[in-house]
């Protein structure tokens, strides 16, 4: 399984995991309300799973310009 970290705002790659090892349970899925977890996790057929988290470009974009939140994609 791999478990790829992206960026929702730029869709830039921010980290990736390749570790059979690696579960739900220890990545803290679990943790996350139905809403979350529909909104950040995404899986292919292959069992791989997308994460969208926001990196730290976009993160002190939004901060500086809290306006910027108010738009579906910001920082395309």
């Amino acid at each position: 399984m791999s478990v790829k970290y992206i960026c929702r705002h730029c869709q830039s790659k921010i980290g990736e995991i390749s570790n059979e090892e690696v579960n739900e349970m220890r990545l803290g899925f679990h943790l996350l309300t139905p809403e979350e977890r529909n909104d950040m996790v995404s899986y292919n057929q292959h069992g791989d799973i997308t994460v969208k988290v926001v990196c730290d470009y976009c993160k002190e974009a939004i901060e500086n310009h809290p306006e910027l939140s108010l738009i579906s994609n910001p920082l395309q």
